[in-house]
């Protein structure tokens, strides 16, 4: 919220793109910065061709472009960006007469039913294709808090953290069900099909960063309640890349909670102690297939 009329950053979050304004005295000691200083994203966006007349200079960007990063809570959509201020040095490099400064971004937009814009493009399956009748499920992927009692305020992590995942499923009028993490794909860019990949869980339900060396990865069992399930994963990082961002996209899918787990419905983590695959649920042969890759639909 600006705490004067002429805030030094403003931000306008539209229908498909958000447009931020930075006043050039964007410290208030009467030092205007280049706007060549400025940026916004990862990705190092320039702002709009700047007229040297004007006090502001402004950035136009697509919610998705700059690098920005999109989480999704059972409520919103929320993009987040930031604002990077890099001075150039001066013209002795034994002072520096200002320093660098980040400004963070954040867009909520509430989410109801599904999404479609065409901004958005979303790279799960639409929520009305699970639709029944009048039934409608509604699937969610949040990162917890240690405790595991609310979600995580921040997404930020370091090497040696856990990342505590919780999938969530919620029906109107359906019949009980029981839901499964199918896959999950880490990519640096938000594109899924982008190079390197790395699916940390794979063939239908097996958690194959557990089997890694020295890592904690693994379903937690029991489950808070079948439409529920929790995973843990060791954070980690592409090598040699210096972006340090993660997309992280997942295949959620339920069967009928009467339906004993099997090889194409289950939740398979790598015991490091008895050398085997073990199932969340269900008999240690639904997890045999995880070792020999064959874990097929029926």
């Amino acid at each position: 919220r600006a705490l004067s009329p002429h805030p030094a950053v403003a931000v306008r979050c539209q229908e498909g793109q958000l447009a931020v304004t930075v006043r050039r005295d964007l410290f208030g000691t009467g030092r205007p910065v280049r706007a060549a200083e400025l940026s916004l994203g990862t990705a190092s966006c320039p702002p709009l061709s700047p007229n040297p007349a004007q006090a502001f200079v402004t950035f136009m960007a697509a919610l998705h472009e700059c690098g920005s990063t999109l989480q999704v809570t059972p409520d919103s959509l929320i993009y987040r960006t930031t604002l990077f201020y890099k001075p150039t040095r001066s013209g002795n490099p034994l002072i520096v007469r200002a320093t660098p400064a980040e400004v963070p971004i954040e867009c909520h937009y509430p989410r109801r039913s599904n999404v479609s814009s065409g901004a958005v493009h979303p790279t799960w399956a639409p929520f009305r294709s699970t639709v029944a009748v009048q039934e409608r499920l509604r699937f969610s992927l949040r990162l917890m808090d240690d405790e595991w009692s609310r979600e995580r305020l921040s997404n930020g992590f370091q090497l040696g953290d856990s990342l505590r995942f919780q999938a969530d499923v919620t029906s109107e009028g359906h019949v009980p069900l029981r839901l499964f993490v199918d896959q999950c794909v880490a990519t640096a860019t938000p594109d899924r099909r982008s190079s390197p990949r790395y699916a940390f869980i794979d063939l239908g339900g097996c958690l194959v960063d557990s089997r890694a060396e020295d890592t904690g990865s693994a379903f937690v069992s029991p489950r808070p309640r079948p439409e529920s399930l929790r995973f843990l994963v060791d954070a980690f990082k592409f090598a040699g890349d210096v972006g340090n961002l993660l997309y992280i996209s997942c295949h959620l899918r339920v069967s009928p909670a009467a339906q004993a787990p099997n090889p194409w419905n289950k939740a398979c983590s790598f015991s490091k102690a008895s050398g085997l695959w073990a199932p969340l649920e269900g008999t240690a042969a639904i997890c045999s297939c995880c070792d020999t890759g064959s874990c097929l639909s029926p």
